[in-house]
C-alpha cells in the first residue's frame, strides 16, 4: 500500500533559502512570515492581535518589525492570504515604513483600503489583486494563489515555486463540502496538483489541531440560525464577524424570507457590507434595509439587527447596548440576542460579563455554548490528515497556532508516515534554512511584540505595563514638595495624594506618618549634602521608602509619584 506521505518528483538545484516567522507561530494572530532569497524577502501577511488581559490600555499588539527594518530594501512585495486582522492588522503600521506592492484578491484588498482610509500611506502603495489560479512572478518567486474556504471570502492559500522547490501555503483554511458558490470552495484539485508535481515544504494551519473529525459547515449554520429565528416573537439581534459576509448574506436572506427588516449597526458592518455590494458579492436592493431611525416604525417581530461586538469589543454597538450606554438602542424583554461567533482566547471574561447584562435587561441570549451557532474557518483533524495526504510534502511546518498546537500537528504528520527530521517545529524568530535535502533551524533573530497605545506605536514597554498593573491593583500615592531654591529647605508641608486604595486613617495618621518619613528624608539629605540636595535622589529615596513602609503597614506597594517644586 503506497504510504499517504509518499513524496513526487523533486528535482531543483542545491541553493537554498531562508524562512523567517516574524509573528504567528507559539499564537494566535500576529501571523506574518518572511521567505528570503537571492536577496529578496517576499513577506507574507502582516496581522494583529487582540492585548491580552495584562496589557492594560493597549489597542492592539503587532509584530516587531526588527528585521525587515534592517533588510528594507530587500523587500520585494507583501502577499495576503486573507482579509481578517491577525493577517492585515499591522498593515497600516507596516506600509508606514515599507511602501511596498501588496497583492491580495478583490476583497481583502479592498477591506485593507478600508482600512488605511486613515492613514496618508494610501496612495504610495500599488494594490494588485490577484485572481485564484493567476500567477503572480515576483522572482525570484513564482506564486500561485489558490482558492480555500475560510470564515471570510477570497481567501487563498499560496503556491509557491521558488529556486529551490515548492512550498505550499495553505493560509487559514477549512474543507465545507457544502459549500454551494465557487468563492467558498476549496481548490483541493490544486493542492492535490502540486502534491503530485512535488512539495517541498508544506506550511499549514494548525489552529484547530486539538478537535476531532470534521468541522462544522456554514449550510449548517444557517439551518440552525433560521430555526432559532422562526421561534423568536420579539426582536432578533444578532452579533457576527463583520469581515464573515457569507454568514452576514446567510443571516439577510433569512431576514427576508421571515419579513424581518435588517438594521446594520456597527461602523465595520456598515463598512463591509457595502465593500461587498460594491463588489457584487451582496445585492444593492436596499428593500431589506432600514435605518436606526427607522426601528419605531416596524412592530419587534419584523426587526433583525446586525450588530458588531461579538468579541465584546468595549466601543462595539453590541457592548454599549448592554451596558445601557447606546443611545438610539435599548434591550428590553422579548428581545433575542445572538453571538454567532467564537469566543477568541482571552475575550471570555469580558464577552460573558456582556451576557450577563444582557441577560439582566430581560433579553434571551444564544451563544456558541448552547447551540451550534457558529462554524469555525479552520481545518480539524481530519482535515488537516486530508491536506498533509493530497499535498504529500517531503518536509513540513506548522504555522498558525500556539506552541501546543503546533506540536499536536507535528504528531498528526509523524502519525501519518513523515519522518521525524523532516517535521520541524519552528517558534516565531526562528530562521529556517531550506534546500532540496534539508529543512532545519539554523539561527534566531529579534522579534517580539510591538503594543500600539492609541497614536503612539512601540512606546508602551513592559515597565508602562508593569506600572499600569500596580495602578490598577494597588493605586498611587503622589507626593508635592515645595524646595527653597537656593538652601533646599522645605518651604511648605508636603501634600499628600492618595488614590486606588483605602486606609482606617488615610485622613489622619497615614497621611501623618508619609509627611514624617519625607522630612525624616529631606533632613538627613540637607545634613548630608550641605543643603545642596539632587531632587533626582531625593525623589528616589522618598519612592523607596514609602513603599518599605506602605508595604509593611497596608500589605499594599502603591505606586510613589514624588513631585519638587523649586522657588
Amino acid at each position: 500500500m503506497k504510504n499517504i506521505m509518499e513524496v513526487g518528483t523533486i528535482s531543483h538545484s542545491d541553493r537554498s533559502l531562508k524562512i523567517l516567522p516574524l509573528g504567528g507561530l507559539g499564537e494566535i494572530g500576529l501571523n506574518m512570515l518572511a521567505i528570503e532569497c537571492d536577496s529578496n524577502i517576499l513577506i507574507i501577511d502582516a496581522g494583529s492581535m487582540f492585548p491580552e488581559d495584562h496589557m492594560f490600555g493597549i489597542d492592539i499588539v503587532i509584530p516587531d518589525f526588527s528585521y525587515l527594518r534592517a533588510h528594507k530594501d530587500r523587500i520585494i512585495g507583501i502577499v495576503l492570504t486573507h482579509g481578517h486582522e491577525d493577517h492585515i492588522g499591522a498593515l497600516p503600521y507596516l506600509l508606514e515604513e515599507f511602501p511596498v506592492p501588496v497583492y491580495g484578491t478583490e476583497f481583502t484588498l479592498a477591506l485593507v483600503e478600508e482600512k488605511l482610509l486613515e492613514s496618508n500611506v494610501t496612495n504610495r502603495i500599488p494594490f494588485h489583486v490577484i485572481e485564484p489560479r493567476q500567477i503572480l512572478q515576483l522572482p525570484p518567486f513564482s506564486i500561485e494563489f489558490i482558492r480555500v474556504c475560510h470564515s471570510i471570502i477570497h481567501g487563498v492559500g499560496l503556491a509557491i515555486e521558488t529556486p529551490v522547490g515548492t512550498i505550499l501555503h495553505s493560509g487559514d483554511f477549512k474543507l465545507d463540502f457544502s459549500a454551494t458558490e465557487d468563492d467558498q470552495q476549496i481548490d483541493l484539485m490544486r493542492f492535490y496538483h502540486y502534491g503530485e508535481k512535488g512539495v517541498l515544504l508544506l506550511l499549514s494551519d494548525s489552529t484547530n489541531v486539538e478537535r476531532e473529525g470534521f468541522s462544522l459547515n456554514e449550510q449548517e449554520v444557517a439551518t440552525k440560525l433560521g430555526k432559532i429565528f422562526r421561534n423568536c416573537k420579539g426582536r432578533i439581534i444578532i452579533s457576527v464577524f463583520a469581515s464573515n459576509i457569507q454568514r452576514v448574506k446567510h443571516i439577510i436572506n433569512l431576514a427576508n424570507q421571515l419579513g424581518r427588516k435588517v438594521l446594520l449597526n456597527g461602523r465595520s458592518m456598515v463598512a463591509n457590507v457595502r465593500i461587498a455590494q460594491n463588489l457584487g458579492i451582496i445585492e444593492r436592493n436596499n428593500s431589506w434595509e432600514i435605518k436606526i431611525n427607522e426601528l419605531k416604525n416596524y412592530p419587534d417581530d419584523k426587526i433583525l439587527m446586525l450588530t458588531t461586538g461579538s468579541q465584546g469589543e468595549p466601543m462595539s454597538a453590541l457592548a454599549r447596548m448592554a451596558y445601557q450606554a447606546h443611545s438610539k438602542i435599548k434591550i428590553k424583554p422579548g428581545d433575542t440576542v445572538i453571538l454567532s461567533s467564537k469566543f477568541i482566547p482571552g475575550n471570555e471574561n469580558t464577552i460573558n460579563k456582556i451576557i450577563n447584562n444582557l441577560f439582566r435587561q430581560g433579553a434571551e441570549v444564544i451563544y456558541e455554548k448552547v447551540e451550534d451557532i457558529h462554524a469555525s474557518g479552520h481545518a480539524n483533524r481530519e482535515e488537516l490528515k486530508i491536506m498533509l495526504g493530497i499535498t504529500k510534502p517531503k518536509f513540513f511546518i506548522p504555522i498558525h497556532g500556539e506552541y501546543r498546537h503546533l506540536v499536536k500537528h507535528i504528531q498528526l504528520a509523524r502519525e501519518l508516515g513523515l519522518k521525524d527530521e523532516n517535521a520541524i517545529l519552528a517558534e516565531d524568530g526562528d530562521i529556517v534554512e531550506l534546500t532540496p535535502k534539508s529543512c532545519k533551524i539554523v539561527g534566531k533573530t529579534k522579534t517580539g511584540r510591538i503594543f500600539v497605545d492609541g497614536k503612539g506605536v512601540g512606546d508602551v514597554c513592559n515597565l508602562i505595563l508593569k506600572e499600569r498593573r500596580i495602578l490598577s491593583e494597588d493605586g498611587i500615592v503622589i507626593i508635592n514638595l515645595v524646595l527653597d531654591g537656593s538652601s533646599g529647605d522645605l518651604l511648605l508641608e508636603p501634600q499628600v495624594e492618595s488614590h486606588g486604595f483605602t486606609h482606617p486613617d488615610i485622613q489622619t495618621g497615614f497621611c501623618s506618618e508619609v509627611k514624617d518619613i519625607i522630612l525624616n528624608i529631606t533632613s538627613e539629605m540637607s545634613v548630608h549634602n550641605n543643603n545642596d540636595i539632587d531632587h533626582e535622589e531625593l525623589k528616589d529615596r522618598i519612592r523607596r521608602r514609602l513603599r518599605r513602609h506602605l508595604k509593611k503597614t497596608m500589605g499594599r506597594l502603591p505606586i510613589v509619584f514624588p513631585i519638587i517644586t523649586t522657588i
